[in-house]
């Protein structure tokens, strides 16, 4: 698993310029966070990602839940997670996103293109990530939208970090290991 923070500038009289912490998939969707970073580093401040596979070498659940909350998520107003076709079983993306709940930041789900959906039309997300879908907390939308400027982005980052806090569902057990 791989993140990265983003300082993504908030659109009202003066800029403020907000750090959005990036969470995926590190071997499954690099190019997708390579191009998400070009795409808005001229505009914004841009800081560069970190592999937690790399950075944190612990086995300790706990200790290496403290390293994301600390150097990852504290600072950070949302959390944008970029779901490829592989992010569903990732115990870091897991623990990402719970600890992002944990703070009650935002939360913006993003669609990638390798995200296919099934032979019912569905697409399998993280499932802390589909409850917070589904309670109307999380944001969930595509590739396309959240690239498309950045605006556009900036205007998801707002609505994320705007929904209620009340809607936040964060009572799953950790996930342990990658599926």
């Amino acid at each position: 698993m791989t993140s990265g923070i983003l300082g993504l500038a908030q659109s009202n009289q003066r800029a403020v310029k907000r750090k959005v912490f990036v969470s995926y998939h590190h071997r499954g969707d690099q190019a997708y966070y390579d191009a998400f970073s070009q795409a808005f580093h001229d505009t914004y401040e841009v800081i560069t990602d970190n592999s937690l596979e790399r950075e944190v070498d612990s086995d300790n659940v706990d200790y290496v839940m403290r390293r994301i909350r600390e150097n990852h998520i504290t600072g950070s107003s949302c959390t944008i997670v970029l779901v490829g076709a592989n992010t569903w079983g990732r115990k870091y993306a897991d623990w990402e996103i719970k600890g992002t709940l944990d703070k009650q930041h935002g939360l913006i789900g993003v669609q990638l293109p390798t995200l296919r959906a099934g032979p019912n039309g569905l697409v399998t997300v993280p499932d802390r990530l589909n409850d917070n879908i589904h309670s109307g907390y999380a944001l969930w939308i595509t590739w396309a939208a959240i690239t498309a400027s950045a605006q556009a982005c900036s205007n998801y980052i707002e609505q994320a970090n705007a929904r209620e806090k009340r809607l936040i569902v964060n009572n799953r057990d950790r996930r342990l290991r990658n599926a």
